[in-house]
Protein backbone atom coordinates (compact mmCIF):
# COMPACT_ATOMS: atom_id res chain seq x y z
CA UNK A 1 0.00 0.00 0.00
CA UNK A 2 1.06 3.25 -0.99
CA UNK A 3 0.86 6.99 0.92
CA UNK A 4 -0.34 9.27 -2.15
CA UNK A 5 -2.37 12.50 -2.72
CA UNK A 6 -5.13 13.64 -4.52
CA UNK A 7 -5.46 16.79 -6.05
CA UNK A 8 -8.48 18.53 -7.51
CA UNK A 9 -12.05 16.87 -6.43
CA UNK A 10 -14.42 17.89 -9.16
CA UNK A 11 -16.66 15.10 -10.78
CA UNK A 12 -13.72 12.72 -11.77
CA UNK A 13 -11.12 13.05 -9.00
CA UNK A 14 -13.33 12.45 -6.27
CA UNK A 15 -14.31 9.27 -7.27
CA UNK A 16 -11.05 8.89 -8.68
CA UNK A 17 -9.68 9.29 -4.98
CA UNK A 18 -12.55 7.15 -3.92
CA UNK A 19 -11.08 4.06 -5.83
CA UNK A 20 -7.37 4.81 -4.26
CA UNK A 21 -9.09 4.76 -0.80
CA UNK A 22 -10.89 2.04 -1.52
CA UNK A 23 -8.43 0.22 -2.68
CA UNK A 24 -6.40 0.40 0.82
CA UNK A 25 -3.99 2.83 0.21
CA UNK A 26 -3.23 5.93 2.70
CA UNK A 27 -4.53 9.22 0.68
CA UNK A 28 -4.33 12.69 1.49
CA UNK A 29 -6.69 15.03 -0.47
CA UNK A 30 -7.13 18.95 -1.59
CA UNK A 31 -9.55 21.04 -3.15
CA UNK A 32 -9.91 24.98 -3.98
CA UNK A 33 -12.87 24.57 -1.60
CA UNK A 34 -12.02 23.06 1.65
CA UNK A 35 -15.69 21.66 2.19
CA UNK A 36 -15.43 19.22 -0.61
CA UNK A 37 -11.75 17.85 0.51
CA UNK A 38 -13.62 17.76 4.17
CA UNK A 39 -16.46 16.17 2.86
CA UNK A 40 -14.30 13.32 0.76
CA UNK A 41 -12.00 12.46 3.98
CA UNK A 42 -15.54 11.94 5.61
CA UNK A 43 -16.92 9.82 3.48
CA UNK A 44 -13.29 7.67 2.57
CA UNK A 45 -11.77 7.74 5.45
CA UNK A 46 -8.48 9.57 4.38
CA UNK A 47 -6.99 12.79 5.42
CA UNK A 48 -7.38 16.52 3.57
CA UNK A 49 -5.00 18.98 3.29
CA UNK A 50 -5.07 23.17 3.72
CA UNK A 51 -3.00 23.05 0.18
CA UNK A 52 -1.40 21.24 -2.39
CA UNK A 53 2.40 21.28 -0.57
CA UNK A 54 0.36 20.22 2.82
CA UNK A 55 -1.00 17.17 0.71
CA UNK A 56 1.91 15.94 -0.84
CA UNK A 57 3.88 15.78 2.60
CA UNK A 58 5.48 12.07 2.29
CA UNK A 59 3.57 10.79 -0.64
CA UNK A 60 5.27 8.71 -3.13
CA UNK A 61 2.92 9.58 -5.93
CA UNK A 62 1.40 12.86 -6.20
CA UNK A 63 -2.21 12.68 -8.69
CA UNK A 64 -3.92 15.76 -10.31
CA UNK A 65 -7.21 16.34 -12.02
CA UNK A 66 -8.50 20.39 -12.28
CA UNK A 67 -9.56 22.66 -14.81
CA UNK A 68 -6.85 24.05 -17.47
CA UNK A 69 -3.53 25.04 -17.64
CA UNK A 70 -3.19 27.75 -15.80
CA UNK A 71 -4.75 25.24 -12.84
CA UNK A 72 -2.33 22.58 -13.51
CA UNK A 73 0.44 25.39 -13.16
CA UNK A 74 -0.68 27.06 -9.99
CA UNK A 75 -1.49 23.56 -8.39
CA UNK A 76 1.97 22.36 -8.79
CA UNK A 77 4.56 25.73 -9.43
CA UNK A 78 2.86 28.08 -7.08
CA UNK A 79 4.57 28.79 -3.71
CA UNK A 80 2.53 25.98 -1.76
CA UNK A 81 2.12 23.83 -4.88
CA UNK A 82 3.00 20.43 -5.39
CA UNK A 83 6.28 20.74 -6.01
CA UNK A 84 7.41 22.77 -3.31
CA UNK A 85 6.52 19.54 -0.84
CA UNK A 86 7.59 16.66 -3.37
CA UNK A 87 10.81 14.89 -2.38
CA UNK A 88 13.18 13.34 -5.04
CA UNK A 89 12.43 10.28 -6.31
CA UNK A 90 8.26 11.07 -6.05
CA UNK A 91 6.17 10.96 -8.78
CA UNK A 92 3.42 13.65 -10.55
CA UNK A 93 0.69 12.41 -12.48
CA UNK A 94 -1.81 14.66 -14.05
CA UNK A 95 -4.71 14.08 -15.22
CA UNK A 96 -6.37 16.97 -16.51
CA UNK A 97 -6.81 17.30 -19.79
CA UNK A 98 -4.32 20.26 -20.98
CA UNK A 99 -1.58 20.96 -23.44
CA UNK A 100 1.22 19.07 -24.52
CA UNK A 101 3.06 22.81 -23.97
CA UNK A 102 2.11 22.17 -20.61
CA UNK A 103 3.39 18.94 -19.79
CA UNK A 104 6.65 19.39 -21.34
CA UNK A 105 6.87 22.60 -18.91
CA UNK A 106 5.86 20.76 -15.43
CA UNK A 107 8.31 17.86 -16.67
CA UNK A 108 11.33 20.77 -16.71
CA UNK A 109 10.65 22.05 -13.90
CA UNK A 110 9.68 18.34 -11.84
CA UNK A 111 12.92 16.90 -13.22
CA UNK A 112 14.86 19.85 -11.46
CA UNK A 113 14.50 18.95 -8.62
CA UNK A 114 14.29 14.75 -9.03
CA UNK A 115 10.41 14.29 -9.12
CA UNK A 116 8.97 12.07 -12.09
CA UNK A 117 6.38 13.34 -14.28
CA UNK A 118 3.20 11.38 -16.33
CA UNK A 119 0.80 13.59 -18.65
CA UNK A 120 -2.17 11.11 -17.94
CA UNK A 121 -5.83 12.41 -19.27
CA UNK A 122 -8.65 10.31 -19.38
CA UNK A 123 -11.54 9.27 -20.94
CA UNK A 124 -14.63 7.73 -20.26
CA UNK A 125 -16.75 10.74 -18.53
CA UNK A 126 -18.28 10.96 -14.86
CA UNK A 127 -19.57 7.08 -15.07
CA UNK A 128 -15.96 5.78 -16.12
CA UNK A 129 -14.50 7.46 -13.32
CA UNK A 130 -17.32 6.39 -10.71
CA UNK A 131 -17.22 2.98 -11.65
CA UNK A 132 -13.51 2.66 -12.10
CA UNK A 133 -13.11 2.14 -15.41
CA UNK A 134 -11.62 4.56 -17.15
CA UNK A 135 -8.73 5.06 -20.03
CA UNK A 136 -5.81 6.37 -19.27
CA UNK A 137 -3.39 7.61 -21.82
CA UNK A 138 0.10 8.44 -20.40
CA UNK A 139 3.03 10.36 -21.58
CA UNK A 140 6.36 10.28 -19.76
CA UNK A 141 9.71 8.21 -18.81
CA UNK A 142 9.17 4.00 -18.41
CA UNK A 143 10.18 4.44 -14.72
CA UNK A 144 7.94 7.28 -13.64
CA UNK A 145 5.27 5.35 -15.55
CA UNK A 146 5.58 2.15 -13.85
CA UNK A 147 5.75 3.31 -10.49
CA UNK A 148 2.44 5.00 -11.35
CA UNK A 149 0.56 2.41 -13.51
CA UNK A 150 -0.53 -0.26 -10.21
CA UNK A 151 -2.14 2.94 -8.55
CA UNK A 152 -3.77 4.03 -11.94
CA UNK A 153 -5.12 0.99 -12.14
CA UNK A 154 -7.46 1.65 -8.95
CA UNK A 155 -9.67 3.44 -11.15
CA UNK A 156 -8.36 2.64 -15.39
CA UNK A 157 -9.15 -0.01 -16.91
CA UNK A 158 -7.00 0.68 -19.81
CA UNK A 159 -3.65 2.62 -18.72
CA UNK A 160 -1.05 2.97 -21.31
CA UNK A 161 2.18 4.44 -22.06
CA UNK A 162 2.21 6.08 -25.46
CA UNK A 163 5.22 7.68 -25.80
CA UNK A 164 7.59 10.58 -24.31
CA UNK A 165 5.91 13.13 -22.20
CA UNK A 166 3.18 15.19 -24.29
CA UNK A 167 1.96 11.98 -25.46
CA UNK A 168 -0.90 11.26 -23.68
CA UNK A 169 -1.88 14.95 -24.02
CA UNK A 170 -1.54 14.59 -27.53
CA UNK A 171 -3.92 11.07 -27.81
CA UNK A 172 -6.49 12.86 -25.50
CA UNK A 173 -6.49 15.70 -28.33
CA UNK A 174 -6.89 12.54 -30.91
CA UNK A 175 -9.79 11.57 -28.45
CA UNK A 176 -12.02 14.61 -28.89
CA UNK A 177 -11.67 15.14 -32.18
CA UNK A 178 -12.59 11.96 -32.74
CA UNK A 179 -15.77 12.51 -30.33
CA UNK A 180 -16.48 15.65 -31.39
CA UNK A 181 -17.02 14.62 -35.58
CA UNK A 182 -19.04 11.13 -34.15
CA UNK A 183 -21.37 13.39 -31.98
CA UNK A 184 -22.43 15.33 -34.74
CA UNK A 185 -22.98 12.68 -37.37
CA UNK A 186 -25.06 11.07 -34.45
CA UNK A 187 -27.09 14.01 -34.11
CA UNK A 188 -28.16 14.67 -37.94
CA UNK A 189 -28.49 10.86 -38.27
CA UNK A 190 -31.14 11.06 -35.20
CA UNK A 191 -32.93 14.82 -36.56
CA UNK A 192 -33.20 13.03 -40.08
CA UNK A 193 -34.80 9.82 -38.69
CA UNK A 194 -37.06 11.55 -36.53
CA UNK A 195 -38.04 13.86 -39.21
CA UNK A 196 -38.68 10.55 -41.92
CA UNK A 197 -41.30 9.73 -39.06
CA UNK A 198 -38.78 6.48 -38.06
CA UNK A 199 -39.16 4.63 -34.61
CA UNK A 200 -35.37 5.59 -33.65
CA UNK A 201 -34.77 3.78 -31.02
CA UNK A 202 -35.85 0.83 -32.92
CA UNK A 203 -33.31 2.36 -35.53
CA UNK A 204 -30.96 2.66 -33.31
CA UNK A 205 -30.71 -0.49 -31.77
CA UNK A 206 -30.71 -2.06 -35.28
CA UNK A 207 -27.63 -0.08 -36.51
CA UNK A 208 -25.57 -0.41 -33.72
CA UNK A 209 -25.37 -4.03 -34.30
CA UNK A 210 -23.19 -2.65 -37.97
CA UNK A 211 -20.93 -0.31 -39.05
CA UNK A 212 -22.49 2.43 -37.36
CA UNK A 213 -21.92 1.41 -34.19
CA UNK A 214 -19.79 3.57 -31.43
CA UNK A 215 -20.05 4.30 -27.95
CA UNK A 216 -21.90 8.10 -27.95
CA UNK A 217 -24.64 5.88 -30.12
CA UNK A 218 -24.71 3.09 -27.42
CA UNK A 219 -24.44 5.89 -24.33
CA UNK A 220 -26.47 8.41 -25.46
CA UNK A 221 -28.23 7.78 -28.50
CA UNK A 222 -31.45 7.21 -26.50
CA UNK A 223 -31.37 10.39 -23.97
CA UNK A 224 -30.65 12.36 -27.46
CA UNK A 225 -33.83 11.30 -28.60
CA UNK A 226 -35.18 12.22 -25.66
CA UNK A 227 -34.01 15.57 -25.56
CA UNK A 228 -32.01 14.88 -22.22
CA UNK A 229 -28.98 16.62 -21.92
CA UNK A 230 -28.61 16.87 -18.14
CA UNK A 231 -25.75 14.92 -17.47
CA UNK A 232 -22.00 13.65 -18.71
CA UNK A 233 -19.55 15.34 -20.28
CA UNK A 234 -20.05 19.08 -20.41
CA UNK A 235 -20.11 21.47 -23.34
CA UNK A 236 -17.61 23.84 -21.69
CA UNK A 237 -15.07 21.20 -20.63
CA UNK A 238 -15.44 19.76 -24.57
CA UNK A 239 -15.03 23.16 -26.07
CA UNK A 240 -12.20 23.71 -23.71
CA UNK A 241 -10.53 20.65 -24.78
CA UNK A 242 -11.38 21.55 -28.65
CA UNK A 243 -9.06 24.90 -28.43
CA UNK A 244 -6.31 22.65 -27.00
CA UNK A 245 -6.67 20.69 -29.73
CA UNK A 246 -6.97 23.40 -32.45
CA UNK A 247 -4.18 25.32 -31.05
CA UNK A 248 -2.02 21.98 -31.24
CA UNK A 249 -3.09 21.70 -35.02
CA UNK A 250 -1.89 25.02 -35.36
CA UNK A 251 1.41 24.66 -34.38
CA UNK A 252 1.78 21.02 -35.93
CA UNK A 253 0.26 21.66 -39.50
CA UNK A 254 -2.89 19.66 -39.02
CA UNK A 255 -5.98 20.46 -40.84
CA UNK A 256 -9.43 20.19 -38.25
CA UNK A 257 -12.23 21.05 -40.55
CA UNK A 258 -14.12 19.16 -39.53
CA UNK A 259 -13.00 20.18 -35.51
CA UNK A 260 -13.07 23.66 -35.98
CA UNK A 261 -17.16 23.42 -37.47
CA UNK A 262 -18.21 21.32 -34.69
CA UNK A 263 -16.62 23.42 -31.91
CA UNK A 264 -19.07 26.44 -33.66
CA UNK A 265 -21.51 24.62 -33.46
CA UNK A 266 -20.84 24.02 -29.73
CA UNK A 267 -20.88 27.42 -29.21
CA UNK A 268 -24.11 27.98 -30.24
CA UNK A 269 -25.22 25.26 -27.87
CA UNK A 270 -23.17 27.75 -25.09
CA UNK A 271 -25.40 30.43 -26.56
CA UNK A 272 -28.60 28.63 -25.98
CA UNK A 273 -27.92 28.25 -22.39
CA UNK A 274 -26.19 24.70 -22.95
CA UNK A 275 -22.73 25.91 -21.06
CA UNK A 276 -23.66 22.61 -18.26
CA UNK A 277 -25.46 20.04 -20.98
CA UNK A 278 -23.69 17.08 -22.22
CA UNK A 279 -22.03 17.14 -25.45
CA UNK A 280 -24.72 14.91 -26.85
CA UNK A 281 -26.75 18.50 -26.78
CA UNK A 282 -25.46 19.22 -30.60
CA UNK A 283 -28.76 17.73 -31.45
CA UNK A 284 -30.64 20.54 -30.03
CA UNK A 285 -29.46 22.79 -32.74
CA UNK A 286 -31.29 20.68 -34.97
CA UNK A 287 -34.36 20.28 -33.69
CA UNK A 288 -34.52 23.97 -33.56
Amino acid sequence: MAKVAFLGLGVMGYPMAGHLAAAGHEVTVYNRTAKKANAWAKQHGGAAAKSPKAAVAGAAVVFACVGDDPDVRAIAMAEDGAFAGMARGTVFVDHTTASAELARELHGAAKKQGIGFIDGPVSGGQAGAENGVLTVMCGGEAASFKKAKPLMECYGRAVTLLGPVGSGQLAKMVNQICIAGVVQGLSEGINFGMKAGLDMKAVLEVISKGAAQSWQMENRGGTMIDDKFDYGFAVDWMRKDLRIAMQEAERNGARLPVTALVDQFYKNVQQEGGKRWDTSSLIHLLRK
